[in-house]
């Protein structure tokens, strides 16, 4: 999708809504630097205002003193089963997620890149190094930031792009045939201001970890290993924080993710996440559809709005999280109970069921408005990419009240095969289908 220089102006922020010294160790550095992510580069005064909230202490928000660095093989997540980890399991406290490009048009060479990165995923998921040739001469396989450093809960998940099949009507590996008829670029929806230098790719790699650089090793050492035959399109790194149990807060302060629940038992999974044996095409079997949203959230506007208004926008209480006329998060309340045109009205009554996997993002400050360059990076995993989360998106596109304080800037929609078993690699089920 393509986007008109009047559109990447309201991406960049310049059209919007109108509206004691302490030191700071090379550790918490590490993890503000991972929490800016990567949209904007920071100069001294916005690397003092996030130094600043260090400071303050917010909390889990930041999760400043969250991660143990001594090693601890016991937080470890199996990469190898029958589905990929990461989807399902529940959700760490930052990720870095990168989209891939490949560079040739070689089936060979991208079930090679598979195999590669499936082995080097199975290592860094267990707290491991990449293996290393033992000659000193020899650029080191592994990056080594995160030596000494636990798995971090770790996990890898890849999925698969509609261009990795087609492109610019090509076949480009020889798959054509084996692109699943829900993998299709999201419809253009009103208020889309998508910058397709943020949007698509190849391949996407999802690293979610209890720590950040553990996430980041994860993305560097992919990319190292690929170089040559993979390259980086964008990346975007993101965190959240909530007390164990809890459902995390957005950056409008509300919560973020309670519908979740619902999914919690294996009979809603295989019923809304994973794609059936019935379901085409065969590979796929074990799978899931990612869709990825970035999704700024214009913070000054909002902080101005009185908390009725912000309630009445999003269709809950903001200290509890639950429905109006009740009590609690997870009490539950018709649908007549939410205000009309809220976010949670129109999110509930498409109907439709999917499982959330979102961060919080910052990017640091515009330059040119002096305005936050934040929001939610929104993932979702469903069964069913038309029928699961076009018809919800379109609802919301065209009446959320949230609209007027947000903006699409992003997207991306992958399909990730099932997990790979020990000695196979992710991908061996699309790859080696009909003995390619």
């Amino acid at each position: 999708m393509n986007s008109t220089p009047e559109e990447e102006k309201n991406a960049a922020g310049e059209n919007r809504p109108e509206a004691g010294s302490e030191s700071i160790s090379r550790r918490e550095m590490l993890k503000l630097t991972a929490i800016a992510g990567t949209g904007v580069v920071l100069g001294m005064s916005g690397m003092a205002t996030l130094m600043s909230l260090k400071r303050a202490d917010p909390g889990p928000g930041f999760g400043m003193s969250a991660t143990k660095p001594q090693a601890d093989a016991g937080d470890a997540i199996p990469f190898y089963g029958p589905q990929q980890a990461g989807i399902v399991t529940p959700q760490q406290q930052y990720v870095c997620f990168a989209a891939f490009d490949i560079l040739h048009q070689d089936a060979g060479q991208l079930m090679k890149l598979l195999q590669e990165w499936s082995a080097a995923g199975a290592l860094m998921t267990a707290g491991k190094p990449l293996k290393e040739s033992g000659n000193v001469t020899s650029t080191p396989a592994d990056t080594g930031e995160t030596k000494g450093l636990s798995p971090s809960k770790l996990t890898l998940t890849f999925g698969f792009g509609p261009t990795l099949f087609q492109s610019n009507g090509k076949d480009r590996f020889g798959l054509a045939s084996e692109q699943p008829a829900e993998l299709s670029e999201i419809p253009t929806m009103p208020g889309d201001r998508l910058n397709p230098q943020w949007s698509g790719g190849d391949i996407g790699v999802q690293a979610c970890a209890d720590d950040p650089g553990v996430a980041f090793h994860a993305i560097r050492n992919l990319a190292k290993t690929s170089k040559g035959t993979a390259a980086i399109r964008w990346v975007q790194n993101g965190y959240i924080g909530a007390p164990d149990g809890q459902t995390p807060r957005n950056l409008f302060g509300f919560k973020d993710g309670t519908a979740n629940r619902e999914l919690d038992s294996d009979a809603a999974r295989s019923q809304h996440v994973w794609v059936a044996p019935s379901d085409a095409p065969a590979w796929m079997a074990n799978g899931t559809y990612l869709v990825a949203r970035k999704i700024r959230m214009f913070l000054e506007p909002w902080d101005q709005a009185t908390l009725a208004e912000q309630e009445i926008t999003f269709g809950r209480l903001k200290e509890s999280g639950a429905p109006f006329g009740k009590k609690n998060e997870f009490d539950p309340a018709p649908l007549s109970q939410f205000p009309a045109s809220s976010h949670v009205w129109l999110a509930r009554s498409a109907g439709t069921k999917m499982l959330r996997r979102a961060y919080s993002y910052v990017d640091g400050i515009n330059a040119g408005t002096g305005e936050w360059e934040a929001g939610l990076f929104f993932m979702s995993f469903q069964r069913s990419v038309k029928q699961q989360f076009i018809p919800m998106l379109s609802l919301l596109a065209k009446l959320d009240a949230l609209n007027k304080f947000t903006a699409h800037v992003s997207s991306a929609v992958f399909a990730c095969p099932p997990g790979a078993g020990e000695g196979g690699f992710v991908g061996e089920t699309l790859l080696r289908s009909g003995n390619r």
